[in-house]
């Protein structure tokens, strides 16, 4: 993995003792880094006396979604046992303990490891629930400096959290390795939690979970009920709270309560909370344990082809109904609105945020330095949309005040300190968050964060219109962000991309396209392709088409340089954009794709012509035009989407030289510096000169397709497509010896496009792609 503009903290390779889930894809997250890590178990077969570890990396290597990144990074992984490598920690800078919670076994780890490990090496526990002083208990002056917590949060590749615990003889420059490591080469967002039981993330988030579980007993709801009022309209992830018990394992709950009644005082409210439901101490006997299991509170039935639901009631299974979200306001976001409806709504809506905001209040100055930690640890660790404090801030600490009194409930002192102002506000463009000492002080990023989030509060788009913006981010460079929904691609898009070169062309050095959306870009706006479809608009489409492909060339050719800096989704006319762009620096979770073929079309904005080239300049690939054609063709036939970064260059939409940002929040700051180091002697490229197989290569792809329509894997419309993509890619017509430009392979694009667009199926497919968010097989 390319090495991000600003560099690598020093760790040359990590150790992680426990080959567990945790262990395992802590392992696996290491590696994707590019990072060397020795994974170590105990001994369990003498035939096979690292098997456990050896198993373990052949297990991760078949789960879904994938802990590697890309085919190289399982190489990273040295399986090994306790007994026999140990010694071989002395190689590590780092070491990671992950074995079973039990604090016997990890004292007696840890002494081996003092005996072992070198003397610089960092050495932390992945627990949840052990006081660091419990474990470094009888260690020696020099083991307790380099000791620390990093909780992880599973799976590790995909949580951004790692709550990080010092103790107080840690030394703060071990502290700052570690932390600056995780969050730069493993893409984490470090939050410091104090040394109290469940740390942040998990002290509250298991109250939350244990309110809402039992107020639906209580309130006889239904699962579908509960979590059509505490998903979407408390901002919580769409599997709402009975679809995340599902997702983590019912199986876990039982364990982390014992642990936290054990460990926190008779007064705490999690205990009163705290206790077990016979309805589900059943379905665990059954095995019923959620997505792992047979089952959960959910199950999908194959054999009905049907999703399903648990009874609460009556333990059976049923038809899973769709719950309406609750009416007006309290269904939008609306909190105030949604705890004072009536009935069920209201009163299942305030039995699980009046608890859980409340208790987060409490605890704040016991467990964290900020209320910051506080909704970062909940954003980042339970995927919630609006931190506690944030979600006090939607209701008024005032208001919970006065409500939690009216009922008899205590007031958390930060509740009254806040009285009617906000935990977080924004002063003269700049975010501010309330302290615990009643005071507000400016919200400080790390060094090395740029964020457009921030830049807005104090500054206009330098161009502004429906679809996108234009941004100055300093040092003569600008970001084209777009902003439509799923940031998808129109002709509002194509006019401000000409507006904005000629204004960087003017005042400017250089161009980064990027956002903080959810995905960099879902592709051209179907939606309105179809609306131009319905009233026959052929020119309106054409003219869309054209506008891609000329603002796309201009910003190839445009006299400065233009670096892509994607995350999430970039799909279609997403990646296009990508393809032209000077170099890209995209986040490690980048899935990237021209799925053109599954909606029924081909690419159209020249991602025809830019694969093309690529591939033919991959490394290994045998000399003459039809390996590249073959190779192009096998990826954009069937829609295929790289499912990391990694896997992008794997599959040509990176060049061996574009760059990986692990961590998302240093995305735009890394983009930055890639543009910057590219403007010294900056020349556009050379237009560059295709040779293509023509006819006689197009029939050896129809050959392969026809081969794929009589196994069953291709549809008879499917084989349309990608005769048409065949068409495109073997330059129609042309012989070999025949130079075809760019504007040829565009006008071949154009035709190919248009043509299949006018096909009913198409538009069936179109139509099936914005109503499902599938592809229809027709």
């Amino acid at each position: 993995m390319s090495e991000a503009p600003q560099g690598r903290p020093q760790v040359r390779k990590v150790c992680v003792i426990g080959a567990g889930v945790m262990g395992a894809g802590i392992a696996a997250q290491v590696a994707n880094a590019g990072i060397p890590v020795l994974l170590l178990d105990i001994v369990r077969d003498p035939a096979d006396r690292s098997g456990v570890a050896r198993a373990a990396v052949d297990t991760i290597l078949k789960a879904d979604p994938a802990p590697f990144m890309g085919k190289g990074a399982a190489r990273l992984v040295e399986p090994g046992n306790i007994e026999d490598d140990l010694p071989r920690i002395a190689e590590c800078d780092w070491i990671v303990e992950a074995i079973v919670e039990r604090l016997d076994l990890k004292q007696a780890l840890y002494a081996k490891v003092e005996a072992c490990r070198a003397p610089h090496a960092a050495v932390s526990s992945n627990t949840s629930t052990i006081p660091l002083a419990s474990l470094i208990e009888g260690r020696s002056d020099a083991f307790r400096r380099h000791f620390l917590i990093t909780h992880f949060f599973n799976p590790p590749r995909y949580m951004r959290l790692l709550e990080v615990v010092g103790g107080p003889d840690s030394d703060p420059a071990m502290v700052t390795r570690i932390t600056d490591f995780a969050d730069r080469a493993l893409g984490k967002r470090i939050v410091p939690a104090r040394d109290t039981p469940g740390f942040i993330a998990n002290r509250i988030g298991t109250l939350w979970l244990e309110s809402a579980v039992n107020a639906a007993f209580d309130l006889g709801l239904t699962v579908e009920e509960a979590d059509a009022i505490a998903g979407k309209p408390m901002g919580v992830p769409g599997t709402g709270i009975f679809g995340l018990l599902d997702l983590v394992g019912l199986d876990l709950m039982p364990h982390v309560r014992q642990s936290l009644t054990a460990s926190l005082p008779a007064g705490d409210a999690y205990q009163a909370v705290a206790r077990s439901h016979p309805r589900i101490e059943a379905m665990l006997a059954a095995g019923l344990t959620g997505r792992k299991g047979k089952g959960g509170f959910y199950r999908l039935n194959r054999e009905a082809g049907r999703k399903e639901a648990i009874d609460l009631v009556t333990g059976e299974y049923r038809p899973a109904v769709k719950a309406p979200p609750p009416e007006g306001p309290a269904g939008k976001g609306d909190l105030a609105a949604l705890i004072a409806a009536p009935g069920k709504v209201g009163a299942y809506a305030w039995a699980v945020l009046g608890p859980t905001l409340s208790y987060a209040a409490s605890l704040a100055p016991e467990i964290a330095a900020d209320i910051t930690a506080i909704d970062d640890a909940m954003k980042l660790g339970y995927n919630w949309r609006f931190g506690p404090f944030e979600l006090i801030d939607r209701l008024g600490a005032d208001k919970l005040a006065a409500r939690l009194r009216a009922e008899g409930s205590p007031v958390p002192p930060l509740l009254d300190l806040a009285g009617e102002r906000a935990f977080h506000r924004v002063d003269k463009g700049r975010r501010q968050v309330l302290g615990f000492d009643g005071q507000y002080s400016d919200l400080v990023r790390p060094d090395g964060v740029l964020l457009l989030e921030d830049l807005r509060l104090a500054a206009k788009p330098l161009l502004e219109n429906a679809s996108a913006a234009l941004w100055d981010v300093g040092d003569g460079v600008v970001a084209l962000e777009f902003t439509g929904k799923m940031n998808a691609l129109d002709g509002e898009v194509m006019a401000l991309i000409g507006q904005a070169i000629a204004l960087v062309q003017e005042r400017y050095k250089a161009l980064v396209i990027y956002n903080e959306g959810a995905n960099f870009s879902a592709g051209a706006n179907l939606g309105l392709a179809l609306f131009a479809l319905a009233m026959n608009a052929w020119p309106e489409i054409e003219k869309l088409m054209a506008g891609g492909q000329q603002a796309y060339k201009a910003l190839k050719y445009a006299p400065f340089p233009v670096v892509g800096a994607p995350a999430g989704m970039a799909l279609g006319g997403g990646c296009e954009i990508l393809l032209h762009a000077d170099a890209i620096q995209a986040h490690a979770e980048s899935y990237v794709g021209l799925v053109e073929c599954g909606v029924g079309l081909v690419p159209g904005w020249g991602g025809c012509g830019e694969m093309l080239e690529r591939w033919r300049k991959m490394p290994g690939l045998p000399g003459g035009p039809m390996p590249a054609v073959a190779k192009v063709f096998e990826v954009v036939s069937v829609a295929t989407v790289s499912k990391s970064a990694a896997e992008a260059r794997e599959l040509g939409f990176l060049r061996a030289s574009d760059g990986v940002t692990m961590n998302r929040d240093r995305l735009l700051a890394d983009a930055k510096a890639r543009a910057l180091a590219l403007v010294d002697g900056y020349a556009p490229p050379a237009p560059p000169e295709f040779h293509l197989p023509g006819p006689t290569g197009r029939a050896a792809l129809d050959l392969a397709v026809h081969g794929f329509r009589a196994q069953g894997l291709a549809t008879e419309y499917d084989a349309v497509v990608a005769g048409h993509l065949a068409h495109v890619l073997t330059g129609g017509e042309a012989d070999m010896a025949d130079p075809l430009t760019e504007a040829d392979l565009l006008a071949l694009e154009r035709e190919a496009f248009l043509a299949l667009l006018h096909d009913e199926r198409t538009q069936a497919r179109i139509k099936a792609m914005l109503e499902t968010g599938k592809p229809l097989r027709n």
